[in-house]
């Protein structure tokens, strides 16, 4: 069983400053299973370059956000929620760095190779899974960013245009 989100964990989220983790749940799953949902009609690709990875339980961990991310990247039944940092489901591949760094990833700005070799990225368990998940996604003609951002319209584009512009800020006991 899922534990609560702490207030530890709230102050821990920087790009949405003050408001509690567990405010934000659920405001934030159906924000995902709807991107999540959308997204995998749009690039049916991914999941033919994915392979066997599609059954993979990841663990995406944007340190400054106050939540961590479970992605089960499966055709039939995408899955993609915000989960409590400490009580993490079984999990095969955990992929951990500030949000600035994995939102490059997925906004076609960023090279995973360099981000993992310079340690701004941290990567756990099944790394063949997390390889091929990124050359997945560095195959999308395009920007999954981009493609998320036109699933909500204008908001969605100005968030984005705020994001690209935005600088990460540290993350306080992780490397910058």
């Amino acid at each position: 069983m899922e534990q609560d989100w702490t207030a530890t964990g709230a102050r821990r989220g920087r790009i949405f400053g003050d408001l509690p983790a567990v405010v934000l749940r659920p405001l934030v799953d159906p924000l995902l299973h709807r991107t999540v949902t959308r997204l995998a009609q749009k690039h049916r690709s991914i999941f033919a370059r994915l392979g066997p990875h599609i059954h993979t339980d990841f663990i995406i961990d944007p340190l400054d956000l106050p939540f961590a991310l479970h992605l089960k990247p499966d055709p039939d039944r995408p899955l993609l929620k915000a989960v409590s940092r400490g009580a993490l489901p079984r999990h095969d591949a955990l992929i951990r760095g500030r949000f600035r760094t994995l939102f490059d990833l997925i906004d076609a700005g960023e090279d995973g190779d360099a981000a993992f070799f310079s340690r701004d990225l941290l990567i756990e368990g099944d790394t063949d899974a997390v390889v091929t998940l990124r050359n997945a996604l560095d195959d999308v003609d395009g920007s999954i960013a981009a493609d998320t951002a036109a699933l909500f319209g204008p908001p969605g584009r100005l968030a984005l245009s705020v994001l690209r512009r935005g600088a990460a800020a540290p993350v306080k006991g992780y490397p910058s």
